[in-house]
């Protein structure tokens, strides 16, 4: 019998490449990931991994259990939504991971909304990039998270994942009120100072591609990853920047907000096989009904 929390650990190895990647992201010592691979493969009778000089790599063994793994941790998940669907009532914990402006604008109404329909689950929002999501998803310190991604910037799906649309925003271009602004927004401000999200970062790519596809590379004066600091120097006329829609929901005097054919799209993201889960699809309702009221407002 092959023991599915090994096979969890084969299945990260495949994702992150290295004994000690799969290690830092179980809390494990890599000492002790070899060992269970070991008997990971014991437990399958042929070989799963091979040494590739100072690292490992998968067997064509390895890879046919690492894909049909997937299947069978989604399947357990599916399992529990199923037995948790015969249970009277929601309980227990809801962990729930967001990044700051879904924190602030959209997690409040959902919140209040599930805590007065199931007030038997105990709600835990932790604030993280998206790009962190779906490792705490895997390792089972998120129930559901928020991810994120630009129409300029797609991100591949994890296979581990399953996700549902949420939010398609306008993305603006933000430039203090007193900006003079004609004709193309983006070749207007071509020679501006820019604040930008920190290099590296999907914000930063972002705005790079947008500003590279108007025929310039952004200069970049500031370097700030929350958007209300951004929004801040935008009105203090340091520079200008592009602002989602949540985030340009209250935006402070003197700055002016002119919207782009730029997309940002949010998603709601789970386990693989969790979707029909009762907690999972409460979550996933509230948060549907909260984008619902703050696009009325």
């Amino acid at each position: 019998m092959l023991d599915v929390r090994r096979l969890g650990l084969l299945c990260d190895l495949t994702r992150l490449g290295t004994i000690a990647a799969v290690a830092r992201a179980n809390a494990y010592t890599p000492s002790a990931v070899s060992q269970q691979l070991s008997a990971l493969e014991r437990e399958a009778g042929v070989p799963l991994l091979e040494r590739t000089g100072r690292g490992v790599a998968l067997t064509t063994a390895g890879r046919v259990l690492a894909e049909h793994a997937e299947s069978v941790l989604a399947a357990l998940e599916r399992t529990t939504a199923a037995l948790a669907a015969v249970s009277t009532g929601l309980s227990g914990p809801l962990r729930i991971g967001a990044f700051p402006t879904a924190v602030r604008t959209l997690l409040p109404t959902a919140l209040v909304a599930l805590g007065e329909q199931h007030p038997g689950l105990e709600l835990m929002v932790t604030e993280l990039d998206p790009v962190d999501v779906p490792a705490a998803l895997r390792e089972r310190r998120l129930d559901v998270g928020l991810l994120n991604d630009y129409d300029v910037v797609p991100v591949v799906p994890d296979p581990s994942l399953d996700a549902v649309p949420l939010l398609d925003e306008t993305v603006y271009l933000a430039v203090p009120a007193t900006a003079p602004i004609t004709g193309d927004p983006l070749r207007a401000v071509r020679d501006a100072d820019w604040i930008m999200a920190g290099p590296g970062t999907l914000c930063h790519t972002a705005t790079t591609l947008v500003c590279r596809a108007a025929g310039f590379a952004p200069r970049a004066r500031h370097h700030a990853d929350e958007f209300t600091t951004v929004l801040a120097l935008v009105a203090a006329d340091q520079g200008v920047s592009l602002v989602p829609q949540l985030a340009a929901e209250r935006p402070p005097p003197g700055v002016r907000l002119i919207p782009l054919p730029t997309r940002r799209r949010t998603r709601v993201a789970y386990r693989g096989g969790a979707a029909t889960h009762p907690v999972t699809a409460a979550c996933v309702t509230a948060l549907r009904d909260s984008v619902d009221a703050f696009l009325r407002r």
